[in-house]
């Protein structure tokens, strides 16, 4: 049976729980919570919690670094390596400066763009083609630094919002595990939610 890597990116700790840096973990917790897994820290190598399944014919293997986001490549790569995954096979989530809150971007491969958890990842597999989901969190307001930023709570506004993007998003990787890249870009980039 095929297996997919589903990586949720996030920084550890209850300190930055819901934060807008956080999303890939909140979009883990969903498909979790639907899917009625619960993540345990792997005993396979420091440094992730995971949770497996099977769904559509395919195994998934969602998984969360422990390590903070700057440091998410190399216990990522060690849970890939372990399972021989290609990177084709691999599906990074994460947030997004440059998409507006509601918008999503499937892309096959690419640079990272200035997010630290993707450039770690990069490194740490030696090469930058492996599908991504970009999770559109906005840009931060006229003069609030980056990090200052993503490093905040969506406000009460927002939440219903995020509570559909949320939704929408553990959707397009279920879609993604069972028809790949390419489909997944065709049904998924472009869309609006809450709109």
């Amino acid at each position: 049976m095929q297996r997919i890597l589903i990586a949720g990116l996030g920084n550890p700790g209850q300190k930055y729980k819901n934060t807008r840096h956080n999303i890939g973990f909140m979009v883990l917790d969903s498909i979790a919570g639907e899917l009625g897994l619960s993540f345990r820290e792997d005993r396979r190598g420091p440094g992730f919690a995971s949770a497996e399944a099977d769904v559509q014919g395919v195994r998934i293997l969602l998984a969360k670094p422990l390590e903070y986001m700057n440091r998410s490549g190399p216990p990522l790569e060690r849970l890939r390596s372990f399972y021989k995954i290609d990177p084709d096979d691999l599906l990074v989530v994460h947030d997004d400066l440059d998409i507006n809150l509601g918008r999503f971007k499937f892309v096959r491969s690419g640079g990272a763009g200035g997010h630290n958890g993707v450039h770690s990842i990069i490194q740490a597999l030696g090469t930058d083609s492996f599908p991504r989901l970009k999770i559109g969190i906005d840009r931060p307001p006229p003069g609030m630094p980056a990090d200052r930023y993503v490093l905040g709570r969506f406000p009460p506004e927002q939440k219903a919002l995020l509570a559909k993007v949320i939704q929408t998003a553990s959707d397009a990787v279920l879609f993604f595990a069972g028809h790949g890249i390419d489909e997944a870009m065709n049904r998924f980039n472009g869309i609006c939610v809450g709109t």
